[in-house]
């Protein structure tokens, strides 16, 4: 090759990599473009205002507002677990099944997760008695109905008897032989079902006993899903059988009626005293109202 050509091939090659128009130059100028087209911090603006703590009266002392505390993040706990549960195992579960039959999951998880993760602005808990129903015996609590739709009362025997959820499947206690509010975190789950910004007015007590609400699975699973009892029986039993004591749980054996037997007629019948049963603190009735004003007594 002739040196003219070569000295031209190599000034012809230095000036195509000076050029200010080169491609690696339209690249930077396009990543510049892109940043101002990135989305801006307003991306934030739906969440501004929201409320994550749960409103808490300033009736309330400083020890019950502590217990307080404790008792809703518990129910949090409580209710987290039973909407994991379903979402692990679906319907495939056996205290899936027992408590809400053949139902589909999406609505006993949204229940949970609006507990869970739900806004909290809507509800207030207190600790005075401005309607008086703390003075009647074995009040533990109640919704205030049409004197304030989005408060409740949490009264002083709550806060003596209630026991924490770690001592679940402790005191003696078993799903099947205790109260659903046994524990303040599902006591609490319960009030927090009968707030409208919770439960919807949905969520209501269509079956209230153990037995009841296993047959109200079996016959009116639509209802078992929106039921208060079933869901914290379900949400009991699967923390107690995953979590307290996994593998087992503390499910202990329906009461079943005793059939009274029918007397001989082959002698004189000795007649029988029936004592009255003993009342502690712990087993006095509970009562409480509905969204429709009836009073519900456990």
């Amino acid at each position: 090759m002739a040196k003219s050509s070569l000295l031209s091939l190599l000034l012809f090659g230095a000036t195509s990599f000076a050029s200010p128009a080169s491609p690696l130059t339209k690249r930077e100028t396009v990543t510049v473009t892109q940043t101002i087209n990135s989305p801006s911090s307003t991306s934030s603006i739906w969440s501004t205002g929201a409320k994550t703590d749960f409103p808490i009266h300033s009736s309330c002392n400083h020890t019950e507002r502590a217990q307080l505390e404790r008792a809703l993040g518990e129910a949090v706990t409580l209710a987290k677990h039973a909407m994991e549960h379903i979402l692990r195992w679906r319907n495939s579960s056996e205290i899936y099944q027992k408590y809400f039959g053949n139902a589909s999951t999406g609505e006993p998880i949204g229940w949970f997760e609006k507990v869970v993760a739900g806004d909290r602005g809507g509800y207030l808990f207190r600790c005075d008695n401005p309607d008086g129903n703390c003075a009647q015996e074995g009040w533990g609590g109640h919704w205030r109905g049409s004197n304030a739709t989005d408060e409740t009362v949490i009264c002083p025997l709550s806060y003596s008897t209630r026991k924490p959820l770690e001592a679940m499947c402790g005191y003696g206690y078993t799903v099947t032989g205790s109260n659903t509010n046994f524990y303040f975190a599902s006591d609490l789950l319960h009030r927090l079902y009968h707030m409208p910004a919770i439960g919807e007015g949905t969520v209501e007590h269509y079956a209230g006993e153990y037995d009841e609400c296993l047959e109200l699975a079996e016959t009116h699973p639509e209802e078992a899903v929106r039921n208060s009892d079933s869901l914290q029986y379900f949400a009991l039993e699967a923390y107690a059988y995953d979590i307290a004591l996994p593998g087992e749980g503390c499910v202990g054996k329906p009461v079943v009626p005793s059939s009274t037997p029918v007397a001989s007629q082959t002698g004189v019948p000795t007649p029988t005293v029936t004592q009255a049963p003993s009342v502690t603190s712990e087993a006095a009735k509970e009562c409480h109202t509905h969204s429709d004003g009836t009073e519900h007594c456990l």
